[in-house]
């Protein structure tokens, strides 16, 4: 008899994991669909309030995009022969 409850007791363990994993891999389809859709609003909003705009300006001589730092003008010297 023992041998019996010990089989049903495995059944109903691997019929709660099976719904266990089934639930988990559900969980991690929802959380990649918000995450897209979180990071698809922040590239609309960032756009709409200007986020990508102001890359290519300048301000003050640095450019946002590349980073460089201010331009250094070298002086041109002119020879006359």
């Amino acid at each position: 008899m023992g041998a019996v409850v010990s089989c049903i007791e495995s059944i109903f363990r691997t019929i709660g994991s099976v719904i266990m994993a089934i639930i988990g891999g559900i969980g991690s389809i929802l959380t990649a669909i918000i995450d897209g859709i979180v990071a698809f609003f922040g590239i609309v909003i960032s756009f709409l309030t200007c986020g990508y705009c102001r890359r290519g300006t300048t301000t003050g001589g640095t450019t946002g995009r590349r980073g460089f730092g201010r331009r250094r003008h070298h002086a041109t010297t002119t020879s006359t022969i």
